[in-house]
């Protein structure tokens, strides 16, 4: 497993832009090499003799001027001596009748067998190439016979009638061009070597912003735009890319983020469209629910008028009586619940405003004087300060009386007396202001503290119809106050049950 994972981390190395870039010099530098050696193979003869063939006659048109000129003998025999020394040649000039005229110090010495070695190797020397021929001058390519060694030969009428000839062996241009390929594939292999180096540089430098931009790519497809490219001051193709993709990247984020926005927008949308069937549901439910014992009462009452069960006046007016009220009921049972799925699948608005709960309060309990007297119930609120909060004003009225009518409802005796008391508190660190009621009787059980906010919920399953309520009161205040993300609850005390809500501080 550890060797197939370093086989594939030195595949990924050698397929990656660096080592690419690296090889590709390397084998650019390596064909120019060989095709130095290609056209110096090819090509090195031909050069050789046509420089030489052009030198040869500039030679013979230097020394012919010399003559046209009427220079002295003594300087053109330096001048001989130079173009001698200088192009490895030999000359010899002569009259028609080979009286010597000049030549080279070696020649002089034994001019009869320079006049026949001129004479063998034109005449008798293999012609292997015709360089240059014209009326007065003739360069050819000749091999000896005796030392099979390649000459240019030069033989040429000067203008005041002597007879110029020169010679000069060719190198050994297959060994000159065997040392020049060597020398090229020496000198090659430093070169590689020299820009292998150079090359590496130059690839990582090359590499580096791209491997950056790459990076930046791949976190870019795990929809991560926070790395930027650093742009450089120059204007190069790396550096336009990296402008670019940065402006990709903020495209692409700006898009990707109004994509988030407009699916949260949908999926809010799809969950309200949920909830508005789930509350259509439900308000079916608890209806349906709720209407069967009214409907019933309404029913049977209805069928006694009909078949004229009691025939007086009193008795008819009773039944009458009790089909108006239930159908009042109904009524206000059927708009409570359409306000509380209104509350708690958050399509109501709250007009709120700044208003003094201390009033409030007062107020609710003013209302509540006739059952606190009629339940000889004793209430006790303190407070007389006014404190300012900020809410729907008719709701948390709504909560009051709830509490209150509650409180009126299941309190008891404790020591001699009914009481209930009303309290407000303020919480700087929360901003919030608590109200509380308490009533005294009994304590709730703990299993039954929870389960007193759900709808149509009654602790005591056996209380009439007439005192119960409808059994959405607290619901009520649930939903109200998971609007407001309020806390509100009940908790045993000792003598009785306290109920709470909070408020924000206006």
């Amino acid at each position: 497993m550890k060797l197939n994972e370093e086989f594939c981390k030195i595949k990924k190395w050698l397929k990656s832009v660096r080592i690419k870039l690296f090889f590709t010099l390397c084998i650019v530098i390596t064909m120019i090499i060989l095709l130095l050696i290609i056209v110096n193979n090819i090509v090195l003869e031909k050069f050789y003799l046509y420089n030489k063939t052009k030198t040869m006659k500039l030679i013979y048109e230097e020394i012919n001027k010399s003559y046209n000129n009427n220079l002295s003998y003594e300087t053109i025999e330096h001048n001989l001596k130079d173009l001698s020394i200088r192009n490895n040649l030999d000359i010899v000039i002569k009259t028609n009748d080979n009286i010597l005229i000049l030549a080279t110090d070696k020649y002089k010495i034994d001019y009869e067998n320079q006049i026949k070695f001129f004479y063998n190797l034109k005449n008798n020397g293999e012609k292997l190439q015709s360089l240059y021929n014209e009326e007065n001058i003739n360069i050819n390519l000749m091999k000896e016979d005796d030392t099979k060694v390649n000459y240019i030969v030069v033989s040429a009428d000067l203008d005041n009638g002597y007879e110029l000839y020169m010679e000069t062996p060719t190198a050994d241009l297959q060994e000159s061009a065997k040392i020049s390929n060597n020398l090229l594939i020496t000198l090659g292999g430093v070169v590689i070597i020299i820009s292998g180096i150079i090359a590496s540089f130059v690839s990582r430098k090359f590499t580096a912003p791209i491997l950056e931009l790459n990076g930046i790519a791949q976190k870019m497809s795990n929809l991560d735009f926070s790395q930027k490219y650093e742009t450089k001051d120059a204007e190069d193709e790396i550096n336009n890319l990296g402008k670019s993709i940065n402006t990709m990247s903020d495209k692409l984020e700006k898009t990707i983020n109004q994509l988030k926005v407009n699916n949260s927008e949908l999926e809010k949308d799809i969950e309200r469209k949920s909830k508005i069937d789930e509350m259509r549901k439900q308000f079916i439910s608890d209806v349906s629910h709720e209407l069967k014992t009214p409907i019933a009462l309404i029913q049977g009452y209805a069928e006694g008028l009909v078949e004229n069960v009691n025939v007086d006046n009193e008795s008819r007016e009773f039944y009458a009586n009790v089909i108006l009220d239930e159908a009042n009921k109904m009524d206000m049972l059927v708009k409570q619940l359409l306000e509380l799925m209104k509350l708690e699948y958050g399509k109501l608005e709250f007009n709120n405003e700044s208003f003094d709960i201390v009033s409030l309060i007062n107020e609710v309990i003013r209302k509540s004087n006739v059952m606190l007297e009629e339940n000889n119930i004793k209430i006790t609120f303190d407070e007389s300060n006014s404190i300012m909060v900020y809410a729907d004003v008719f709701y948390i009225e709504q909560i009051i009386t709830n509490y209150l009518t509650n409180a009126i409802r299941y309190s008891k005796e404790i020591d001699g007396e009914r009481k209930i008391v009303v309290s407000v508190s303020l919480n700087p660190e929360k901003n919030r202001v608590r109200v509380s009621v308490f009533n005294s009787g009994d304590n709730i059980e703990d299993s039954e503290l929870q389960k007193i906010w759900g709808r149509f919920y009654k602790i005591d399953s056996s209380r009439n119809r007439e005192n119960g309520g409808t059994g959405i009161g607290l619901a009520f205040v649930k939903a109200i106050m998971n609007n407001y993300k309020n806390e509100y609850g009940a908790v045993n005390k000792v003598g009785g049950v306290e109920f709470f809500f909070e408020v924000e501080v206006g």
